[in-house]
């Protein structure tokens, strides 16, 4: 069925928002809560309509307005712990949104916030153990620039470390994809291999088997002609037989007639 043009404004708009989503935002950045609250609204239309798409469709749009919800709802968080222990809890979709995605937008969205709060984590983590040292005995910094030019270094690295881990991991997830589309694949041409083999063997039985009947036809006419034609020939011997029999008891009749006449009784 086609699609509508509610149903396409909801897919260029979520596109839109997971475009959004995956670039660096700032904290005053409003127009993404607004186009996911439009999104929203857009779902909720969709589903009253009667040319609805499918309920498989509608429960991946709702998983991904989910997701983008969700993860505005971690942004606001305080700290990057709760953060990061609610980016766990999204769901991202399990398809992609337009025809030009290979991976899901959505998921990488995920990939790159888990990667951005943990790289928050750490760069605090860091720069906690680089202050404690230099708070307790400050006078031991024989440089005051020490702290500020560690700790930018300490985020720039963290940063170039979370990038790679991030194309590490959606280099994974790529070749996981192309091993399972690869096996996919593979199975498609063995059931296909099976499936023609199947087929080659029952027809070979289908034209046995109608060999056979036609050889069962063949003989049971055969039969039916034998059959009658013992018939008739068994109807003939029984009337052969009858007329013997009446000729042979007629001659006796008469040779006792003359056996009588001939001879008479003897006084």
């Amino acid at each position: 069925m086609a699609a509508t043009r509610l149903e396409l404004n909801l897919m260029r708009l979520l596109s839109r928002c997971e475009a959004l989503a995956a670039e660096r935002r700032d904290p005053e950045e409003w127009r993404l809560e607004k186009y996911v609250a439009a999104l929203e609204d857009m779902l909720r239309e969709l589903k009253k309509q009667s040319s609805k798409p499918a309920p498989e469709l509608l429960n991946e749009y709702s998983r991904k307005v989910d997701f983008l919800k969700g993860l505005l709802e971690a942004e606001k968080l305080p700290s990057s712990t709760e953060k990061a222990l609610a980016n766990q809890f999204l769901a991202p979709g399990r398809t992609p949104t337009t025809t030009k995605e290979r991976t899901p937008a959505t998921k990488t969205v995920h990939l790159q916030t888990k990667a951005r709060c943990t790289g928050k984590m750490r760069s605090e983590l860091l720069g906690t153990s680089l202050r404690t040292p230099l708070d307790i005995n400050p006078q031991r910094s024989p440089n005051p620039n020490f702290f500020p030019l560690c700790s930018c270094r300490g985020l720039a690295s963290d940063e170039k470390q979370s990038a790679v881990e991030l194309d590490a991991m959606l280099q994974h997830h790529q070749d996981m994809q192309e091993k399972l589309a690869e096996e996919m694949l593979s199975l498609a041409r063995s059931l296909k291999n099976n499936t023609l083999a199947a087929q080659n063997v029952i027809k070979q039985d289908n034209q046995t088997l109608s060999h056979s009947l036609r050889m069962a036809d063949q003989n049971f006419e055969k039969l039916k002609d034998e059959s009658d034609r013992l018939e008739q020939h068994a109807k003939k011997s029984v009337n052969w037989l009858l007329w013997i029999m009446l000729i042979v008891v007629c001659f006796i009749f008469i040779s006792m007639i003359l056996f009588i006449r001939i001879f008479p009784k003897l006084k």
